[in-house]
């Protein structure tokens, strides 16, 4: 089965200390090493924080959207409730500059 493109939000959970920045969340180093190894694995495409919002996008590669919420679910943020997957939707690409 070929991968496809998937659009993910997430959004603190109650666990979230809103008078800490990012990096100064409970487990951050746990978490950053999750994230990175999906990085580094082309499971994430692109991620960060939006800067209007609390949310984070993510932009993903996977088979199914079931896929993404396993995988995501294994972050540690997820269980301790720091972070909830709150969207996942399949992106069809029409337009991408990379494939130049």
């Amino acid at each position: 089965m070929s991968n496809s493109t998937f659009v993910v939000i997430r959004r603190p959970g109650p666990a979230w200390n809103d008078s800490h920045p990012m990096r100064a969340q409970a487990d951050w180093d746990n978490h950053a090493q999750f994230m990175d190894d999906l990085a580094a694995r082309g499971f994430i495409l692109l991620g960060g924080p939006l800067t209007d919002s609390r949310d984070i996008l993510l932009i993903v590669e996977a088979g199914t959207e079931q896929q993404v919420c396993e995988t995501l679910q294994r972050d540690p943020w997820e269980p301790a409730g720091l972070l909830i997957t709150d969207s996942v939707r399949h992106w069809t690409i029409l337009l991408d500059s990379r494939k130049r």
